[in-house]
């Protein structure tokens, strides 16, 4: 049966991929899922599903829109390899690339950067990031994708108020502010998963979007969505972030990206028995 009529969008790191830290594995050792790695870096097996979570999404991705929503470059992005058949569309750089079989589009690209002149240019919040940041925290900090900036930290050391008094400070200039493990984010608003998505759906002529996510920068999709989940875990978990049509899910760690994509296939399933809507 196919369930094509309904686009199917999750975020990746700590929804449905995990490294090794974020696992939560809490189970004896001889109960604990057996897992697949799906992203080498350096030589080295970086994050992982559990082999159940690659079997349901190896099937949805051949019945199904299936669109990757994340955060990464197009470059990181291309180092993970999910199960399945490729993806035709890939949300990267929190929806400032749409990727087409592999390829970023041009035409997304220059809609993007007309959406980002009412915001204060990057180099600018770059700068005060770094100004306000201590190096007894600071680890290192990157540009991604031209787009967006991000600090990594020791989130032992980083001070209780910092994140909220960037954001205070950011939000004027049109960017917000995420802490995502040991990442703080400045990202412009307009810079939105859900946006790409919303393109990608229009593209793939769908009826409805159902999305997966975990932190602030995945609540836009969320909002956006027919139908979402979240799992027990990360900033949207943390702040108690509720909606009427998210599926709050009970699971930590992997068993989270487990569940979500078990539900993801029931609801979509459901939703190819129903009589096809008339426009």
């Amino acid at each position: 049966m196919t369930t094509g009529r309904v686009l199917l969008a999750s975020d990746l790191d700590r929804t449905l991929i995990y490294s090794a830290p974020a696992l939560e594995l809490t189970m004896p050792d001889p109960q604990a899922p057996r897992l697949l790695c799906v992203e080498t870096y350096e030589r080295k097996p970086l994050s992982y599903m559990t082999e159940e979570a690659a079997a349901l999404l190896e099937d949805l991705a051949s019945r199904t829109v299936f669109v990757p929503a994340t955060t990464r470059t197009p470059e990181q992005y291309r180092r993970i390899r999910l199960p399945g058949p490729p993806p035709r569309f890939a949300v990267c750089s929190n929806g400032g690339r749409l990727l087409i079989d592999g390829h970023s589009d041009p035409d997304w690209r220059a809609h993007v950067h007309e959406q980002l002149a009412a915001c204060a240019p990057l180099a600018q919040v770059r700068a005060h990031m770094l100004r306000q940041a201590r190096p007894e925290w600071l680890l290192k900090e990157r540009v991604a994708d031209d787009l967006f900036a991000y600090l990594v930290v020791e989130r032992a050391l980083l001070p209780d108020t910092w994140v909220k008094e960037l954001a205070d400070w950011a939000g004027p200039y049109g960017w917000g502010i995420s802490l995502q493990g040991r990442k703080i984010y400045a990202v412009p608003h307009p810079l939105t998963k859900s946006a790409a998505v919303a393109e990608a759906a229009r593209r793939a002529g769908t009826e409805r979007v159902h999305a997966a996510g975990d932190s602030l920068l995945d609540a836009d999709l969320l909002q956006a969505a027919d139908l979402a989940w979240r799992p027990a875990h990360g900033e949207l978990a943390d702040s108690g972030w509720q909606l009427p049509h998210l599926r709050v899910l009970p699971q930590r760690g992997v068993l989270a990206g487990e569940q979500i994509l078990r539900e993801m296939k029931d609801a979509a399933t459901a939703q190819a028995e129903r009589p096809a809507s008339r426009r």
